[in-house]
């Protein structure tokens, strides 16, 4: 159940970004570059000055997208492993939302440094947006959790 929570969930986060971009012209993260990012630390390379700027890794795109999906699908395991299994047969939306909000220092203290852009964007011309827009899409993650596992408890629990 908690593979299914975080596709479902993963696939909302996407949703959005997808219409953020349609709607609004916001262009949303390319998976491309974490599968960059991950694909250097096999030489031991953890932190880029702009990971744009990195040298391309074979098979990144697919790798970044993977990954993507994984990380929320484990998101969602250790979610479920702090709230208790039986969340899942009742789920309630106020811990699916925190999670959202938990989920987003992902970005802000891990991903972001790591891609040049500094400790929770500090580096980028408007860090502020870059933090709102990336605490958005977290709650629209959280809010994913929510329906997920909603749909599977209709299904039968």
């Amino acid at each position: 159940m908690c593979f299914f929570v975080g596709v479902g969930a993963t696939l909302l986060m996407d949703a959005w970004a997808l219409a953020r971009q349609r709607l609004f012209g916001i262009a949303s993260l390319d998976y491309a570059l974490v599968g960059r990012w991950l694909g250097h630390m096999r030489h031991g390379r953890l932190r880029h000055t702009a990971i744009a700027k990195a040298t391309p890794v074979r098979g990144e795109r697919l790798l970044g997208w993977c990954c993507h999906y994984l990380i929320g699908v484990v998101f969602v395991g250790w979610f479920v492993a702090f709230v208790g299994a039986q969340w899942l047969c009742r789920p309630t939306l106020l811990p699916a939302l925190l999670l959202g909000v938990v989920s987003v220092a992902a970005p802000l203290l891990l991903l972001q440094p790591a891609f040049g852009m500094g400790l929770a964007a500090w580096r980028v011309p408007n860090p502020w947006r870059v933090r709102l827009r990336a605490l958005v899409t977290h709650l629209v993650f959280g809010l994913g959790v929510y329906l997920a596992a909603w749909l599977g408890a209709v299904a039968g629990c």
